[in-house]
């Protein structure tokens, strides 16, 4: 027996697949669940504000134009700059279903998040943490890194300094392990192209007063000096060499020292600096003319370095779903192992042995760029350089 009134339904159907677009046909697809865990308070704030702000431009972004024929919710939490709190603040949102986490500034708190994911049922993309340790010992298959490691900047720094014609140089780096591995790190290239370091300095965390170190740096014979500093305790030094005379008779050479925030934060004491960098609106890709495009339509000047690399992460995590055709964090893991990823860094190619991306790096010099001072980028290094996978790595 023949069913007309389903038959009548037909042509009714089909009309409205012609006249809705596509993301409107799709609306029946679990929708995309960030967990966006950064610092809105304690000492990391200012670049956990960035970092929020970077994420959420890349969902509205990503909104406007769909990603798998999915909507894409955000869930925001505070992580107070302390692992703890950021731990808990992750399992929160993993529970409430916002298992695609992101957005931690320091490695202490990304190392709390990451050990907990398969329990958690989620995964985690770092996008600020550089320590080894999140590709090395304690690598796991849902944790993904965006930004660059540690080890990358330090491959980086070997192959920059021949290019300096100073012959004597000095350290001054903060006293903890980030800041002795790049002192270290540094004397160690200096030295194999019979150079040498005079002088090795590293003041405690949250030195406010660098005038006796100053004084030190000023009397030796360094030419130059190699600057490992972050945060306040960068801006403090800077503005004090400056104040005190060291600039620029000595030339200042920085290891993450010409961030954005931290340009902006010391006047013109970083003018002329010369130093690594994740990122500045200068890398010569489509993906980033158009992302630095549509950010200074949005907000009136080009995006920072800790914007970008948040923004960086979240077309990460958007590529995994549309490869994996799911939103389920071991889908999207499985499908991003191994996978080529077109970014504002040109494709690149996630690592699967420890989930590292394998980008290019950057030296910049400080310039004043339309009225401000920002990064400008003066060399790129091929992702060749990345040094390989740690074996204290097992997936």
């Amino acid at each position: 027996m023949f069913r007309i009134p389903a038959l009548r339904s037909v042509p009714m159907v089909l009309a409205v697949c012609a006249v809705l677009p596509l993301p409107a046909l799709a609306q029946d697809k679990p929708p995309i669940r960030i967990g966006l865990v950064s610092s809105q308070s304690g000492v990391f704030a200012q670049q956990g504000a960035e970092v929020i702000r970077g994420v959420q431009y890349a969902i509205e972004e990503a909104n406007a134009k769909g990603i798998d024929g999915r909507k894409i919710e955000v869930q925001v939490g505070d992580d107070e700059s302390t692992p703890d709190a950021g731990r808990r603040v992750a399992e929160k949102m993993a529970r409430d279903g916002y298992n695609l986490l992101i957005g931690a500034i320091p490695s202490s708190i990304s190392l709390a998040i990451a050990q907990n994911l398969q329990r958690w049922d989620a995964a985690y993309f770092i996008v600020a943490s550089k320590s080894d340790k999140l590709t090395g010992d304690s690598c796991k298959p849902r944790s993904f890194r965006t930004n660059h490691s540690d080890a990358m900047d330090l491959a980086m720094i070997k192959e920059w300094v021949p290019t300096f014609k100073e012959k004597k140089f000095a350290v001054l780096a903060a006293d903890y392990v980030w800041g002795r591995d790049s002192g270290e790190s540094f004397t160690r290239a200096v030295k194999s192209h019979g150079k040498d370091v005079v002088l090795a300095l590293y003041p405690p965390m949250g030195t406010k007063d660098f005038s006796p170190y100053i004084a030190q740096l000023k009397a030796s014979d360094a030419e130059a000096i190699w600057v490992a500093e972050v945060g306040r305790d960068a801006i403090a030094f800077a503005k004090q060499a400056q104040e005190f005379g060291l600039t620029p008779g000595k030339r200042l050479i920085g290891h993450a020292l010409i961030m954005n925030f931290m340009i902006d934060g010391s006047g013109t004491a970083l003018d002329n600096v010369q130093g690594n960098t994740s990122f500045t609106a200068d890398i010569d890709t489509p993906k980033n003319k158009a992302f630095v495009a549509g950010w200074q339509a949005k907000f009136k000047r080009v995006p920072t370095d800790n914007e970008a690399q948040a923004y960086n992460g979240a077309q990460v995590i958007f590529a995994g779903v549309a490869k994996a055709g799911s939103v389920k964090p071991a889908d999207v893991s499985k499908a991003l192992r191994g996978a080529t990823i077109d970014t504002i860094y040109g494709p690149v190619r996630m690592r699967p042995e420890d989930n590292q991306l394998v980008l290019p790096n950057y030296v910049a010099r400080v310039k004043k760029v339309d009225g401000a001072l920002r990064p400008v980028v003066e060399q790129r290094y091929e992702p060749s350089l990345v040094p390989a996978p740690s074996p204290d790595c097992k997936m």
